[in-house]
């Protein structure tokens, strides 16, 4: 073989990778400048799933559709194994004896024993705790993962969502404000 056999391709040829190469590259840092805690919810402003949950064991009430109309609720899906849970467990302790709104637990995909004695272990701040061993209610509610809160209205409707561990700032800065906006409202 001699030079003039061997020939480079075409120039259009050669710049196709690059220009791919930087096509994903903007969409990786499009992608890094979203906020996880912002992915849109399909059930914002519907009603909440049907659903009827047991109870956590050692727990006396579980968790169902109809326990959640006729009052503002928040519904926080947690899991003993999930570490953010455990994070922002003491807030949903405080929250809960300050009785501003009924926090109902939705453990979702745990061991009986495990949601059993982590209740137990770090204290117990729902009203009622369903117990969601399959994670197939969870996936009605649109869980991505867990923590994540939702905020009920009076009439069934979830109005708010936070996806991972709430902080003081989430619930004075968004939880709150959307409670009392909603126990404000008329039936």
């Amino acid at each position: 073989m001699n030079e003039a056999t061997i020939q480079s391709p075409p120039r259009r040829l050669r710049i196709w990778p690059l220009a791919i190469f930087l096509a994903l590259a903007v969409l990786l840092g499009v992608g890094l400048t979203l906020n996880p805690r912002e992915i849109p919810s399909p059930l914002l402003n519907k009603q909440v799933p049907q659903f009827e949950l047991p109870p956590v064991k050692g727990r006396t009430l579980g968790l169902s559709t109809a326990d959640l109309r006729g009052e503002v609720a928040i519904v926080n899906v947690f899991a003993s194994w999930c570490t953010a849970c455990r994070e922002e467990h003491p807030l949903w302790m405080k929250l809960s004896e300050a009785r501003i709104v009924p926090v109902h637990g939705l453990n979702y995909k745990d061991r009986p024993d495990d949601a059993a004695n982590w209740l137990k272990e770090l204290g117990d701040p729902y009203l009622r705790t369903g117990a969601d061993l399959d994670g197939r209610v969870g996936i009605d509610w649109g869980v991505y993962g867990v923590p994540e809160t939702f905020v009920v209205d009076k009439r069934g409707v979830i109005r708010h969502k936070i996806i991972g561990a709430i902080t003081p700032q989430i619930v004075e800065e968004k939880l709150l404000p959307v409670v009392r906006q909603l126990q404000a409202e008329a039936p």
